[in-house]
This record gives C-alpha cells, structure tokens and sequence, in this order.
C-alpha cells in the first residue's frame, strides 16, 4: 500500500478526532458561557463585558480560527458563535427567567449535544476505519493476485522455452537422418531400429512439453485476468472510498449536530427576546448566523481546508511480468466460456446488489427524515419559566415541571433509537456501495473482453464441431479395504496411496473451474438425487466430475464434499483438541490464535493435516469472491464448522458453535500463517488457478471447439495439395474416440467417423493467406 494513502487515511481518521475535540470543546464553551452569564446577570454591563472579552480572546487564540481568518470563510456554528459574543458585549441587563433556562435546560441540551458528538464521532472513526480496512483487503487481494499472476507467468515462460528446446532436438534428428546418404545398406539396417526408437522418444518428449506448455499459457491468462479484474476493483474501491464514502462519512459525523446546535441557540435567542425587546435589532443578527448553519458549506470548508488528507490518490496502473504484452482481460478461445459463464453470474449478481442497495437507500432517507423532524421539533416547556408571574418563587415552581422532563426524556430515547437505527442502515448503504462498485468495474471489464472475443469469433474461418457426449473414464480398481464415505481418513490414505482424496481434490477442481463466482456456495442445498449419485461413482473408484460443468449442477458438488467431511468415522479435528480449539476463540490477538491454532495442528498426523491445508486454502481462495458469491470467511465458517468440527458431549450446542465458527474463521483467513508449507510437510497443494484438460476443452463449446479445430489442422503434417487423404494428428491417434481429420482440397475438410456416427461438415473456406499462414505454423 503506497505511504501516500496510509498517511492520508491516518489524516483522515485525525481528522474525525480533531473535529470531534474542537466541537467538545465549542460546546463547553457555550455551556460554561451560559453559567456564567447567569452568576453575572445582576452585574450587568461590566460582567457581561468581561465575559464576552474573555471568551473571544479565547477563541482568537485556536488553531482554527487562525486557518479561516484568512479568507473570512468561517466554519457556521463558529460564525454563530462569533456573532452572540458580539451582542453579548452590548447586553446590560437579564432577568431571572434567563438564570434558569441557561443553567436549567440549555446546559442539559448541551451536555446531550455533547454526548450525540462524542458517540456520533466514535461510530463514524469505527466505520471510516473499517472502510479503510476493506480498503486496503482490496489491494491486498489485487498484491496477491499480481503475485499469482508473475507466478504462472514464469512457469509459462519456462514451458515455453522447454518446448524451443524440445523442437530444437527434434530439428537436429532430422537433420542427422539425412547425414550419411552414401553410407552402406547393411550399416543403414542395422540403426534403423534403434533410431526409429529415439524418433518416437522425441516425439513424445516434444508433444508432453507442447500440451505443458499450453496449459502453463491458459493458467497465466487466468491469473492474468484475475490480476486486471483485481486491478480494475481495487481502483474502483478506492476511487468509491475518496470521492464518495469519505464525504459520507463526515456526513455521517455531523449528523444532527447543526440542527441540534441550532435548536439551543433558537431557545437562547427567544429568551433574549422575551427578556430584553430593545435588543431586537441584535438578536436578528444573531438569528441570521442560526439560519446560515450549513452543514455542506461546512463539510465543503474543512475539506478544501485539507487537500492533502482528502484528495483521492492516483489509480494503479498495470504492471506486466516478464515481458507479458497483454494489458487486458481476454476472452478468446477456452477462457471465453469460463468468462461468459462468470459474466452472467456477475451480472445478476450486480442487479441483485443494486437493488438491495437502492432499497437501503431509500429506507435511509426516510430514516435521516424523522431524525431530521426529531431533532428540529418544537420543546415548547423549555420557556414554560416566563409564564405567569416573574416571581423568584413563580420561576422556581415552573423551572421544576416533572412534566417537562419526562417529555424531553421520551423525546431523547426516539431520538437514540433512531440514530441507531439510521447508523445501522448507512452503515449496510456503504458496504453495499462499496461492492457495488468494485462488481461494477469487474462488470464493465467482461463485458467489453466478451465483445471484443466475439468480433474476433466472427472472423475466425472455424466451423464448429457438434455437440458430443463424452464418455465417463472410470479409475482403476482401487485395492484399499477401508471405505471413502464414512471411513476412517487416515486409514483410507495410508490404503489408496492417495495424498488427498480423489473426492475432495475432485469437488474442489470442480469448484475451482466453474463455481468460485457460484452465489451461495455451500449454502444452498443441492439435489439428493445428484447427491447421491456422486458419491455412489466416487465408491466405485470413478472421477464422476471429470465429464464437464453440464452434468452436475455446483450445489450438489458441493454438498458432496460437505457429506464427505461430514460422515468420517474420526473428524478431522479430534474430540481430544475440541476444547483447546474453544479455547482459542476466547484470545484477543490474532497473532496469539494463530499461534495456538499452529500449536493445536500439529499434533495431527501429517496425512490428515496435508488434507485439511489443501481444504482450507481452497476456502480462503473461495472467499476472495465473496462480492460475488457472497461467502466471505465469516459465511463459509457457518457452513463448514459444524461440518468439521463436533461439539463435545454434554456442552449446549447452541452457545458453543459460534466459537467453532469463529475457529474456522481464523483458519480460513489465516491459513498461510497456521498451516505448514511444503518444506515442513511434504504433499499436495491448493493451486488458485486451475485449468481444464485438453479433452475436456474440446467439449467446452461452440466456439472453444473451433479453437482447437484450428490447433488441429496447424498441427497435420504437410501433404500434396492432390492426396485425397491425411494421417491422423497425435492427438486422434492417442485419443481413439475422437474426429479423424481428412483433407479434401486446398480449401475444406470433412469429418471422418467416431463411433457410430458419420456425417459431413460443410467444408471451411481458408484464404490464400490464412492457409499459408496455417501451412507455415505447421512446418515451425
């Protein structure tokens, strides 16, 4: 986080502070002025001058008279202030009555006042800190996201050079076939064997680096695009957070204050005016300093006071790796699919936002209205003291209506209680905003890569294939004797062989490509019927989740890795830790939890503890999309802790699984800082971006199919123009059920046979420069 925006935040928050001590203050003085012009209310002329002298010579001296007084362009409560001293000087005579209304209920319309600014400044700080802390999540995820991004950027670059260096090896056999043209017959017999042998080993060398190689390119375009789409929120969040969000908030912080000032200063103006009628002309001065309370001129002064601490910082910019030259999303070829689908996700979700935050919207202006109407009612009792007789004992008798009191006090509590309920909702306002905006951006991004990814689908000479069904690959027959589903994990670990379990690698990859954007992700219960059969296949041996996105629905994957968890004979976390892990809860620090928590795991066997590292980082990653899948750490603790964890025997349930969850909580967000690296314990773990295989691309769609109809005829060996009929391309001969490619001229291909089926596809039209082009990429 650049220090620019840490000392501005810290600006801003000292800023909330020094406003809040500068109206404490400005209160006090108004009420300490009150008290004392009721003690000299008899000294008339000489002790009210004094007073005023005193209390201007104090405020000539503050901090903020000195930056104002330059241009005249006072804050208007200090304006207002201003002007009663004034008149103050020219006052020489009171009466009673104005003894015990100033120190009767202006002081105690005071000291609430004064009490609404301090608790009205606590909850703003409270909130602007916590904006500015998912400020800064949100450049942590986009940091984060940049690493993951230099990171598979590298292993692309790597792949890359292995595959150069592959082709190279191949060029040079080649070209040592052809070395010793003259050489006898018999030599030739007698190397024709083994060198057919060392042919085929680079051939397969090079096609397992050609498939690592593009496999590494799609993993960096996700994480590019995951990066831009970081990028583009973290932007958002901020520029939402300076130019909106900080000026609601210091809306938030003068809420009421103006208007309950105002309401004093009116009371102390008709009690000047009842008392003294020949101060007319100075009161109407006064009552149009009241009038021109402005709590936007006043926001608008203190931030153009302090440009510095308010003045939004400059967007990230992109930052490519190693020579990446894409600086945009991308949706061509395979990530179109994955982009669409996410899109539309995104975009109901956007819709669904924005209307729940509209609705908050107008809830909190109908809510800012009756506190408005509260805090400028009428309190007629409060010059109940000059009715009747002027007596000392008259005044006394009236000052101390029970009456009176009790309606202040109702009118008080209605006031607290809608104050509350106003910060409650503009407190859902912001954080809806805030997502808002960041989904918005994310919005905007895809939809201008999808188009873009179309107007280059159009131009792309590709038919697309037809549909076809896959056929489900079972795994071999497993030779463990202990069961998946309710058995025992380690038990089960140590018989398969497995590092983590074929279920929950399988859901998680599941997961990973299709349903990090899935709103309400292992909330909403999925089919039973699917359900079950899941979980039936994983018995079997099969990878039921290997046959694409169309077969199983997200909610059903994920209530399988639920049951999974859920069903063991020995939960992950023994019923001997369970008090500990309670224990936990109960600590302050976060730094003193994670410690415990380290301490507490690795008591574990490492088989299970690989297990649960590789769950809980899937569920950190999982929650980085908690503005679209609205799952935060907080969401998916409620769902997984009672899943994972078993409340003791004899404990009530009810008041010990919200400790569990806040456990899971902190494993979830602080996973990297509890769990052990690979150095520690050797095993498997979590990638963030995943990629599908390349058969399953093949059946990704109509216009991922084209892709690789394309790879496909670049990558068939160069034949005479004339030959009616072409070998099959590496991947037809490793993969039996797939298009046998067969050229029928210059300018079309038809479909050979797969299983029982046959079929012509019109013939694609290639121009002379795209078939040359495509001719030249096969020979390279």
């Amino acid at each position: 986080v650049p220090k620019k925006m840490r000392w501005q935040m810290g600006e801003q928050v000292r800023g909330l502070d020094s406003q809040a001590e500068s109206r404490q203050q400005l209160l006090q003085d108004v009420a300490d002025f009150l008290r004392r012009k009721a003690e000299v209310e008899q000294e008339y002329s000489r002790g009210l001058e004094k007073l005023s002298e005193r209390f201007s010579a104090k405020i000539r001296g503050s901090k903020e008279h000195q930056n104002f007084r330059k241009d005249q362009n006072l804050p208007s409560p200090l304006n207002c202030w201003y002007t009663i001293l004034n008149q103050t000087r020219q006052a020489s005579r009171d009466h009673g009555a104005l003894s015990e209304i100033y120190t009767g209920h202006l002081a105690l319309r005071l000291v609430h006042i004064s009490e609404d600014v301090g608790r009205l400044a606590r909850k703003s700080k409270e909130m602007e800190q916590q904006m500015q802390d998912e400020l800064l999540k949100a450049i942590s995820e986009l940091q984060m996201a940049m690493k993951s991004y230099q990171t598979y950027r590298i292993d692309c670059l790597n792949a890359e050079a292995k595959l150069r260096e592959a082709e190279r090896q191949e060029e040079k056999r080649g070209g040592g076939r052809h070395s010793d043209p003259g050489g006898s017959p018999g030599g030739a017999g007698l190397d024709k064997a083994p060198r057919r042998t060392s042919l085929k080993k680079v051939e397969r060398l090079l096609e397992k680096r050609q498939s690592k190689f593009m496999e590494s390119k799609l993993k960096c375009a996700k994480a590019r695009n995951d990066y831009l789409l970081s990028l583009h929120a973290a932007n958002a969040a901020i520029s939402n957070y300076y130019v909106r969000d900080v000026a609601d908030l210091l809306d938030c912080f003068d809420l009421g204050f103006h208007l309950s000032l105002g309401k004093v200063l009116r009371t102390y103006l008709a009690a000047e005016s009842r008392a003294q009628a020949a101060w007319q002309q100075g009161l109407c001065t006064i009552e149009g300093a009241i009038d021109a309370l402005d709590p936007l001129g006043d926001k608008s002064r203190l931030m153009e006071a302090n440009p510095a601490a308010y003045c939004p910082p400059l967007c990230f910019d992109y930052q490519p790796h190693e020579g990446d030259e894409v600086s945009e999303v991308r949706a061509e070829g395979p990530l179109r699919n994955e982009l669409v689908s996410r899109f539309q996700h995104l975009q109901s979700r956007l819709n669904a936002i924005t209307l729940e935050t509209d609705e908050v919207n107008k809830t909190l202006k109908a809510t800012l209205q009756s506190l408005v109407d509260l805090l400028a009612a009428e309190e007629p009792e409060a010059l109940d003291a000059f009715q009747g007789c002027q007596s000392t004992e008259s005044l006394k008798s009236t000052g101390s209506d029970a009456g009176g009191k009790q309606a202040l006090a109702k009118r008080r509590a209605n006031q607290q209680e809608t104050e509350s309920f106003y910060i409650m909702k503009f407190k859902e306002y912001l954080s809806g905003r805030s997502i808002q905006t960041k989904l918005q951006a994310k919005h905007d991004q895809m939809k201008e890569a999808i188009e873009k990814g179309e107007n280059v689908g159009s131009r792309l000479p590709v038919w697309a294939l037809p549909q076809s069904q896959r056929v489900r690959r079972s795994r071999p027959p497993s030779c463990c004797h202990h069961k998946l589903f309710g058995g025992d994990l380690q038990a089960f670990l140590e018989s398969s062989g497995q590092a983590v379990p074929l279920v929950v690698e399988s859901c998680i990859r599941f997961i990973n490509l299709h349903g990090l954007q899935h709103e309400g992700i292992f909330r909403v219960p999925g089919s039973q019927a699917q359900v079950s059969e899941i979980r039936n296949a994983f018995e079997k041996g099969e990878d039921p989740l290997g046959d694409g996105y169309m077969h199983h629905d997200l909610d059903s994957v994920a209530g399988v890795l639920k049951l999974y968890f859920r069903g063991l004979e020995k939960p992950l976390f023994p019923s001997d830790i369970v008090p500990e892990l309670l224990a936990t809860a109960q600590l302050e620090s976060s730094a003193e939890r994670i410690s415990h928590l380290r301490a507490l795991l690795s008591q574990l066997p490492p088989a299970v503890l690989v297990v649960l590292r590789y769950l809980f980082a899937f569920l950190n990653h999982l929650s980085h999309y908690s503005d679209e899948n609205m799952m935060d750490p907080h969401n998916l603790a409620v769902c997984f802790g009672p899943t994972l964890v078993t409340v003791p025997a004899g404990q009530d349930a009810v008041s010990v699984q919200p400790h569990i969850n806040e456990v899971v909580k902190c494993l979830i967000v602080h996973h990297e800082a509890i769990f052990p690296g690979t150095s520690q314990l050797p095993g498997p773990q979590y990638e963030k971006v995943m990629a599908l295989a390349e058969e399953e691309y093949w059946y990704e769609g109509a216009m991922g199919r084209g892709w690789l109809l394309v790879l496909c005829l670049l990558a068939l060996p160069e034949c005479d123009s004339q030959s009616e009929t072409v070998p099959r391309s590496v991947s037809a001969v490793q993969h039996e059920e797939r298009f046998t490619p067969q050229r029928v001229g210059p300018v079309g291909w038809r479909r050979g046979e797969r299983g029982n089926n046959r079929g012509l596809v019109p013939p694609i039209v290639l121009p002379d420069r795209e078939w040359q082009l495509a001719r030249v990429k096969r020979n390279c």
